[in-house]
């Protein structure tokens, strides 16, 4: 581990999440067991071979490899009464499973989809590389790529396909990771709080409580986290948003959208767009790229321009 990723690291997470982090990721990627699910398919790297095979045998995968590069722009309206009126209008841009060194057609179709958006902010809820494990020199000449076309401020988390050596690379290109802490965002002379958690799914190193110690118990706050399985702790730590992807909605989906599998701990209507649970208001990211194949089917890739309201 390089000395200067490690003393961000413990600056960041803490000696003991910094020591959780890099000792579960110099394991070997586990199947079964670990993590919030017992199977993780993305660590079967036969998976990616059988499931291509499978849709090549059923005549689907090519129409599935055009569908991955469709990528969509859902717009998305959160209105809340406790928002500050100054962030009335406030627009964030939200990527998410970016996995830009799968496929490199892909990534060019992202650059493309959002290099004339307008926003006043952009996050990014994790999975930056395709695998789990090995290098992260393709993954990062992807992210430097969009990088040229992504407005500062850029925000973000890791997820269960990341790792901790693309800190230091995505901070030199301008992109603020999160690692259980917060930021504060200010316009017009008001704030709002954006807070971030490292990876839930499988290194299981996020701390809920680190992220938001430093956000008043009234203040108007964002979570990011790459999936959507911390909701019940989200909720009750206060957060007014919760920000997350990791499902890919399902990506190989049946006739209107119905998920086979959301490899996440969580309630299916949680599983793509928007929904509430208590008085939070979540969204999940079908992300914009693909996992283990890139294939879409019924269930096209997106980013996500949210716009904040404040509600009357």
């Amino acid at each position: 581990m390089d000395i200067d990723v490690d003393k961000r690291l413990q600056n960041r997470l803490g000696k003991v999440h910094a020591r959780q982090r890099i000792g579960i990721e110099n394991e070997l990627p586990r199947v079964f067991g670990k993590g919030l699910n017992f199977f993780h398919p993305e660590n079967w790297y036969s998976a990616h071979a059988v499931i291509r095979y499978i849709l090549k045998l059923t005549g689907i995968y090519w129409y599935g490899r055009r569908k991955a590069l469709d990528i969509k722009l859902s717009e998305n309206e959160i209105a809340l009464s406790c928002l500050p009126g100054a962030f009335d209008g406030f627009t964030v841009l939200h990527l998410s499973d970016l996995h830009v060194d799968m496929n490199l057609q892909a990534t060019e179709t992202l650059v493309r989809r959002i290099e004339n958006l307008n926003y006043d902010i952009c996050v990014i809820t994790g999975d930056y590389r395709a695998l789990t494990s090995g290098s992260i020199d393709r993954a990062m000449a992807g992210m430097r790529s969009l990088c040229m076309v992504l407005k500062q401020p850029v925000y973000a988390v890791l997820g269960n396909h990341d790792s901790i050596q693309m800190m230091p690379h995505l901070e030199d290109m301008g992109i603020r990771l999160l690692m259980n802490e917060s930021v504060l965002l200010q316009r017009d002379g008001e704030t709002i709080h954006l807070a971030g958690i490292d990876d839930a799914h499988y290194y299981r190193v996020d701390n809920i409580e680190k992220s938001a110690e430093e956000i008043p118990a009234d203040s108007f706050s964002i979570l990011l986290s790459h999936t959507p399985e911390v909701y019940r702790q989200a909720a009750h730590a206060g957060f007014n948003v919760l920000l997350c992807g990791h499902t890919h909605g399902g990506q190989i989906c049946l006739p209107g959208g119905f998920p086979l599998t959301l490899d996440a701990n969580c309630p299916r209507y949680m599983g793509s767009g928007n929904w509430r649970y208590h008085s939070m208001i979540g969204y999940t990211s079908v992300g914009s790229g693909a996992s283990i194949v890139d294939v879409r089917l019924n269930c096209p890739p997106e980013v996500t321009l949210h716009r904040l309201y404040r509600m009357d």
